[in-house]
């Protein structure tokens, strides 16, 4: 839920936390694709001045979660069935590669906290909590920990800076509580044990088969509602 940012005397700080909180509301349903955000609602909503509002609005618009249109103001970004298709395209090659590179240079210490998050992800839906594997993020979030552990900055730039935000949202969007998700978590096993392996081309063709398999998922949960809000609008 949306709350009331408590106060600062630091404009960049009450940037940093309303930008934070409409992320993740975003990211995790709270405000739908498509819906329009409103400044003074927002303002109101946070009780912030509108300053570090449109800052963060700025910094939501560089994560491709918000777009703004002339004579339509900033909404939520609705990707096309195509658009969403090229996201996972694009993942579907860079994640691939950021496997190979991390079964490749990835130290055996951190192949183990990648296991020990895995294992943290199966209890986590052992005890039915979805939303905790499925909204976890950055080093609570399995690719995240294999992009960054590419070792490759430009990677880690493209993946985990620019498209993150927007992949994470899809995924949260298509993935909870279905049969896909016990599918994808068996996925993310093989994944690891490809890279504990040390075994870079069978890690990046998992993945890309991983990756491929979501990305027909949200296909067919396209095709199946064309026309139906997955989100719930609030602001």
């Amino acid at each position: 839920m949306l709350a009331a940012i408590t106060s600062t005397t630091d404009s960049d700080t009450l940037a940093d936390r309303v930008f934070a909180q409409i992320r993740c509301a975003i990211v995790e349903g709270e405000i739908a694709p498509g819906s329009k955000l409103s400044e003074p609602v927002l303002a109101d909503r946070f009780a912030i001045s509108r300053g570090p509002l449109r800052e963060a609005m700025r910094r939501l618009e560089a994560t491709h979660l918000v777009e703004r249109r002339a004579n339509v103001g900033a909404r939520v970004v609705s990707l096309s069935a195509g658009q969403l298709v090229e996201l996972y395209q694009v993942r579907e090659t860079l994640e691939g590669l950021a496997a190979r590179l991390a079964a490749e240079t990835m130290t055996d210490a951190e192949i183990a906290e990648l296991q020990r998050l895995l294992d943290a992800h199966r209890a986590s839906v052992a005890r039915d909590h979805w939303q905790a594997y499925f909204q976890s993020e950055g080093d609570w979030d399995f690719h995240y920990r294999i992009v960054h552990g590419s070792g490759n900055r430009r990677l880690i730039a493209i993946l985990c800076d620019d498209l993150y935000y927007l992949a994470r949202m899809y995924r949260c969007q298509f993935g909870m509580k279905s049969e896909r998700a016990t599918a994808a978590l068996k996925e993310h096993g093989l994944i690891v044990d490809a890279i504990g392996e040390r075994d870079g081309e069978l890690a990046e063709w998992l993945m890309r088969r991983h990756i491929r398999a979501s990305r027909r998922h949200a296909e067919q949960c396209i095709a199946s509602h064309p026309h139906q809000p997955t989100m719930r609008p609030v602001a």
